[in-house]
């Protein structure tokens, strides 16, 4: 088991007073400045510094429990990322430097290591917790070989590429006893939580069908579409490391950054990018986060012809639970979740709650018997967690159940089933050899995942 996360902040203390301050870590560790003791601070390391990973880092930089000591990014720095945004390790680095010189008002600091491989983070001892927002291809490995380093963890969603890596992933969170947090932020939007609570306690009467509109498409998020045709890798790019343990493939501008979603190899689509929020919320409203379907049947998606991506750009299924209750996900939905009662509904989605009858807005919920978990801040509650040793909005077990019902879907339709069968105790795909097979995919030599 990891050591409490002070010890360990014991420890580097006492490291300091013999053999002085590690260069991974700025004087303002020590307390100056107005930032909070060292005792309650978390230094953290972010791990994939584009897209989601900058927005994330500057979250956790709000918190000034958090000292960030390190970046990680194959990508020295380019465009390519959110509408051609500028990414990558060294950007990162730049704004946890400016960062830390405003705080302590020192002018300037270069106290921010930033390197490629993420394994040297995990080999330091001055470092707590880990952020991971790479592509969803790179999520098992770092997750697990944090564990085995006892860090903490907040990795963002989707959890895993495959059924086979997110069972690993929890599994091993739970062996190592690290806080981990799924970056599924809507179980901190406290209109999710209102929804989900007001389900729960029978506010709407008996559940009787669910549904999950999602997006569709395979958007151009950084104006890379057009190029699609191998090109030169650029400089300061470890495009093999990027690849890991995909397959081997020619570089390409659309098939990296931002738009890797819409490609098999690397992610899900859309079903697997927005089914970890809405598919999640709708698990959590309907209390079988902790379980899954037993069928999917009905479904249905399209995938148009593309030299590179491959995702479906429209989908729709139906996955049947042991009760009997339906969950419905379409792109032909109301983007957001409805849950339909014997008595009301409830409508949400970010910035809307929309009750039936009316008077749900007033309900009391102060005495309910399902109280669930309170956050208002995603990235504070793991602090809060990694900090107090307690749980988290969105633990790894919950995030792989989710993700799984997106899963069994993708499946199903690459294989252009109709229907399949799931056993969520044993996590087996029934009576399909074929689809069984791909709860898994062979990873690229030398890479593999950890035995634990």
């Amino acid at each position: 088991m990891p050591q409490p996360v002070l010890s360990r902040r014991a420890a580097l203390r006492q490291s300091i007073a013999i053999a002085g301050f590690p260069a991974i870590v700025p004087a303002s560790a020590l307390g100056r400045g107005g930032l909070s003791a060292p005792s309650q601070r978390v230094t953290l390391a972010m791990i994939g510094t584009g897209n989601q990973g900058l927005n994330d880092l500057r979250s956790f930089l709000r918190d000034d429990r958090v000292q960030v000591v390190a970046v990680c990014d194959v990508n020295r720095e380019s465009d390519g990322y959110w509408s051609g945004a500028i990414g990558g390790r060294e950007p990162a680095r730049r704004l946890v430097d400016q960062h830390t010189a405003r705080r302590t008002k020192a002018g300037s600091a270069r106290g921010c290591l930033a390197v490629t491989d993420y394994r040297e983070l995990f080999a330091r001892e001055d470092i707590d917790a880990v952020a991971i927002a790479t592509p969803d291809h790179w999520h098992a490995l770092p997750v697990i070989e944090a564990c085995l380093a006892g860090k903490d963890i907040y990795c963002q969603k989707p959890l895993s590429l495959t059924i086979a890596e997110g069972r690993a992933m929890s599994h091993a969170v739970a062996r190592s006893g690290v806080v981990f947090q799924t970056g599924s932020q809507q179980r901190s939007d406290p209109q999710f939580r209102r929804a989900a609570e007001l389900v729960r306690n029978g506010q709407i009467g008996t559940l009787r069908r669910v549904r999950v509109g999602l997006p569709g498409g395979r958007p151009d998020y950084a104006n890379t579409g057009s190029r699609k045709a191998p090109e030169p890798v650029p400089d300061g790019f470890d495009y093999d490391r990027w690849l890991g343990p995909a397959p081997a493939a020619p570089y390409a501008p659309a098939r990296c950054h931002v738009n890797f979603r819409w490609h098999f190899d690397y992610s899900g689509g859309q079903l697997t990018d927005w089914g970890a929020h809405h598919i999640d919320c709708a698990q959590w409203a309907m209390g079988t986060e902790m379980t899954g379907p037993i069928e999917l049947r009905n479904i249905q998606g399209a995938f148009p012809e593309d030299p590179l991506w491959n995702t479906a750009t429209a989908f729709s299924f139906e996955a049947i639970y042991e009760n009997g209750l339906t969950l419905l996900v379409s792109t032909s939905e109301r983007i957001g979740i409805t849950f339909e009662g014997a008595e009301g509904s409830v409508y949400v989605n970010r910035g809307s709650l929309e009750l039936t009858p009316a008077s749900l807005r007033h309900a009391s919920l102060a005495d309910s018997p399902v109280q669930l978990h309170p956050s208002t801040d995603h990235f504070r509650d793991f602090i809060d967690a990694v900090l107090h040793r307690g749980p988290t909005a969105a633990p790894a077990e919950v995030a792989h159940r989710s993700i799984t019902i997106a899963h069994l879907a993708n499946i199903a339709l690459r294989l252009g089933r109709n229907r399949l069968r799931w056993d969520p105790r044993s996590e087996r795909i029934l009576d399909d050899p074929e689809a069984s097979a791909m709860i898994s995919r062979p990873y690229r030599d030398p890479f593999a995942l950890p035995r634990l």
